[in-house]
This record gives structure tokens, sequence and C-alpha cells, in this order.
């Protein structure tokens, strides 16, 4: 197994173990980051986190070219709200609740429309979706299962917010022993103050939570350990070309030993 290194991450290099990391991209979903869409009733600025769309796309496809999983998060709940408790439910006094009709549907409605990931962010065939009640990855959900059946160790964290959303899936994370690193590109929030000090928070005190560095120096850690495993599976492609040419010798040497050992018959005198 070959391990790649994000050598500019913070606070230290980080490393991404080929078949042990995966991609989680968390609640890049349409009623946060559509213009009318839920997080715009709330008076946010989706402006904030469109951002982080393109670089995330880039991402992406670099995790699929190089095999590594890609996990995805929606963050809603039942049409009966029966998993929703009032703490959520009834927090503050917006202008719309979890539930009630929106631009996109139901807001935060498992099956409506603004629940689903962004167009330019879908899922393909054959990638995890985890539906998720609260603002963990892992609270309520099947996560550990899925990472645990895949044997993976190690995650790259993306998606929105950068404070709410994403610190507490890698909290959540970090109690359970993974390894993360958080792309900082490729996370955002509604404020920018959030999103500086959420980025220093999880590196801090030499990586309390775990790392953060950009797309640019995750991706090239991912195609330089996709090149690792490339190099390792033709040198055993080779080294096991050699095994069954030696056998293949072998074999001969010992054909051509059993024929010299053959009874040749000597004429007798008479």
């Amino acid at each position: 197994m070959s391990t790649a290194s994000v050598s500019d991450a913070s606070p230290t290099p980080f490393a991404v173990p080929a078949g042990k990391t995966a991609l989680l991209v968390i609640d890049m979903q349409r009623d946060f980051l559509l213009p009318g869409g839920f997080g715009e009733s709330l008076g946010n600025d989706v402006g904030m986190l469109r951002g982080v769309i393109e670089p995330l796309m880039t991402l992406i496809a670099a995790a699929r070219e190089s095999g590594v999983p890609v996990i995805h998060t929606r963050e809603g709940h039942l049409p009966d709200l029966s998993d929703c408790p009032p703490a959520k439910l009834n927090r503050g006094a917006p202008s719309q609740r979890i539930g009630d009709p929106g631009a996109f549907g139901r807001i935060l409605i498992r099956g409506e429309y603004g629940h689903d990931i962004i167009d330019e962010l879908a899922p393909v065939e054959g990638e995890t979706i985890i539906d998720k009640p609260g603002k963990g990855a892992f609270y309520a959900t099947e996560l550990t299962e899925v990472l645990e059946a895949a044997g993976i160790t190690t995650l790259l964290v993306t998606g929105v917010t950068t404070e709410v959303c994403v610190h507490t899936s890698v909290r959540e994370a970090n109690d359970r022993g993974y390894e993360c690193l958080v792309v900082s590109d490729c996370v955002g929030s509604y404020f920018p103050e959030f999103q500086r000090v959420g980025l220093d928070m999880i590196a801090a005190q030499g990586g309390i939570f775990g790392w953060t560095a950009p797309s640019e120096s995750v991706i090239t850690a991912l195609r330089q350990g996709q090149g690792q495993e490339r190099s390792l599976r033709s040198d055993q492609g080779q080294e096991r070309s050699l095994r069954s040419d030696q056998g293949q010798e072998r074999s001969l040497r010992s054909d051509q030993s059993d024929q010299s050992d053959e009874f040749v018959p000597v004429p007798s005198s008479r």
C-alpha cells in the first residue's frame, strides 16, 4: 500500500494512505446554496457558499480518478418531522422553519427538491449518500459502518458550513479515531470571520481536531498516490512475470534432467 503526503498541510504534513482514504462532501444541498432557498431566507448571502462549488468539483473529479471513495451527506428530516427534536425545530425566529413550504419544496425534508445535492456536485452511480438528521455526519447515521466496511481510516472533509456541520462532523470523526484533513477552499461559511476562525480551530494546538490544506495540494497528493499505486502494480506485475519465467525455466531443466536419466539398453555380447 502506498502513502502520499500533503506536504504543506497545517500544522504538519498529512498522510493520504491509498485504499484507506475517503472524500466526505457535507450538505452541498439546494436549500443551503441556491438563491431563494432556505439559507437565503435566513438573511444569508449564499454567494459566500457558492464559491466552494468550483474547487470542490475539481477535487471530486480528482478523487474519482484516483479511486478515492466519495461520500455525500444531506441534512434533512422525515416528512412527519419525527426525527426533528423541538429544540431544533423551534429555535430562533426565522421567517421559515424546517418543514415549511419553501421555494424548492418543504424545507429540509427528505425527497423534496431543495433537500437534494446541487446539480454541479451530483453523486454518480455507486457513491454513498448519507442522510443525517443532525449537524454531524455520524449522529444517527450509518456512516461509521460504511467507513469500517471499506477500511477507511482517513477523511478529506469538504462542504458547508465550516463552523456548523463541517466542524461537528470533524469533531465526531476525531473522537472515533479518524484522521481528518479539512480542505480549506472546499468548505464555506456565510460569515467570513467564522470561516477563518473555524479553520484555525481545526489545526490549532498541533492539530487538535485535524489538519487543513488547500485543494491544489490535496489533488497533488492524490495524483502522487495514484502514480505510486500504478508503479507498485507495474513492479508487482513484473515480479510475477519474472517468477513465472523462473518457474518455466526450472520446469524445463527438470524435463531435461528426466530425459537424461531415462534408461538406455546396452547391447549384450554373444
